[in-house]
């Protein structure tokens, strides 16, 4: 959740910025003029894209996290690296590291979609365009949010 949101958040915005201001200097119009789906063409990637750099990230978040905290233990509390490692794959499963990597491709999803939307539906040239971007991360934190409580009770009453 937490790579999401800060990903997310940058992401989305990016994507608002350029998709606003291809809106608010009318280059959709100009797609639409010329028969261009520009769904396709301008949305469809972003999307396919966070589906799936989303659970890489969130593969390598997990990873640098667990080898961080083991790294960390040694240090400055001299622990057993083996004891260490030991203890982490007994507490955490690796169901656990399955859900949250399931958990980023909807995180992914939602915060290309939030962002194409944003974009798309900008108004007001550039003084709407930076409130669009500006809603679009306090869009993504929210439905990042409110998507992992949902995705955490299916993932809670499918697989415990």
């Amino acid at each position: 959740m937490l790579t999401a949101i800060l990903v997310g958040g940058k992401v989305a915005s990016g994507i608002t910025a350029e998709l606003g201001s291809m809106k608010v200097t009318e280059q959709i119009d100009a797609l639409r003029t010329l028969g261009v789906n520009y769904v396709k063409r301008l949305v469809v990637p972003r999307v396919l894209a966070a589906l799936v750099v989303f659970p890489l990230l969130t593969v390598l978040t997990d990873v640098v996290g667990v080898l961080g905290g083991m790294v960390i233990m040694f240090v400055e509390r001299g622990a057993d690296m083996y004891a260490y490692w030991n203890t982490t794959t007994y507490w955490v499963v690796p169901k656990d590291f399955l859900t949250g990597v399931a958990k980023s491709v909807f995180f992914g999803a939602i915060v290309t979609l939030i962002g194409c939307y944003n974009g798309l539906s900008t108004e007001g040239g550039t003084e709407g365009l930076g409130r669009a971007t500006t809603a679009t991360v306090v869009h993504v934190t929210m439905g990042v949010i409110v998507s992992d409580f949902f995705l955490t009770k299916l993932f809670l009453t499918l697989f415990y």
